[in-house]
């Protein structure tokens, strides 16, 4: 049965706004599914929800190119512990029972292909997820999965970087359903020292010529200080190897969101 499409692209576009109309850039965590293990998960979860704008979960893959050790590890462990692509999804409904807020999944294509992409959608859409971040798809390699999406009513969103092209910004921005993901810095994903803006100022004045929804920027947010670097500048900040650094060092995970939160606020 096919979804209504307003739900994801709608719900998210609107987590945005209430954001710009409270004087702060949405707040995005990021959580890979199954961390530290399928059972901690949702608590986890739950204290990054009770802070975050959207939220995006991670599917655990065994490739992620685009990330670094901090969540290559943490994926790692997920699988070793049994999180698949359905389990995912399955937890992910779970959180939909006690929680609102948008939910996001950030997945390579292989677990797309791996279930099915018609039958990926389905149980996205089922499950609650209102969008999916795709960082090894570019948006004119492959129609079928960016349409089968909108049928389910899944925003897609799709990532520049610094290194991107004119022409390359513009298609990928009018790509762009939910929001647009600006990479901070070439690279993969990680907390780094320094100032978190980078060439994001330039990137995101160019992206803001084609983009018709929101920009949120990643990579290298790691705390209060660079999240509100990065919140003068985007419409969202997107935070999540901080997150896997703090439970591996046993630190308070709700604590740290809060504060980056407020750090996100421009007015």
């Amino acid at each position: 049965m096919t979804v209504t499409q307003a739900r994801g692209v709608a719900r998210i576009h609107a987590a945005f706004e209430r954001a710009r109309a409270q004087g702060r850039a949405a707040f995005i965590p990021f959580m890979t599914a199954g961390y530290p293990s399928a059972d901690a998960f949702p608590a986890v979860a739950d204290a990054l929800l009770a802070h975050a704008d959207l939220m995006e979960v991670g599917i655990p893959y065994s490739d992620p190119l685009g990330d670094g050790p901090t969540i290559q590890r943490a994926s790692e462990q997920a699988l070793d512990g049994g999180t698949s692509t359905r389990r995912t999804l399955e937890l992910i409904a779970a959180l939909r029972t006690r929680h609102d807020t948008p939910i996001v999944v950030m997945t390579y294509v292989n677990p797309i292909y791996a279930v099915g992409p018609r039958e990926f959608m389905r149980l996205a859409a089922e499950a609650g997820v209102d969008g999916l971040i795709l960082p090894d798809l570019p948006p004119d390699q492959d129609l079928e999965i960016a349409d089968l999406a909108a049928e389910y009513g899944l925003a897609v969103t799709f990532l520049i970087a610094p290194t991107s092209t004119p022409a390359r910004v513009e298609l990928v921005a009018r790509a762009c359903t939910g929001f647009l993901y600006a990479v901070s810095v070439t690279g993969v994903t990680g907390a780094r020292e320094g100032s978190a803006l980078g060439e994001v100022p330039a990137m995101l004045a160019l992206a803001r010529q084609f983009a018709t929804v929101p920009v949120a920027v990643g990579f290298g947010v790691k705390d209060a200080a660079t999240a509100a670097e990065v919140a003068r500048v985007a419409d969202g900040v997107v935070v999540g190897s901080a997150f896997i650094t703090a439970i591996q060092r046993g630190e308070d995970v709700g604590a740290l969101a809060r504060g980056i939160a407020q750090g996100c606020r421009i007015a």
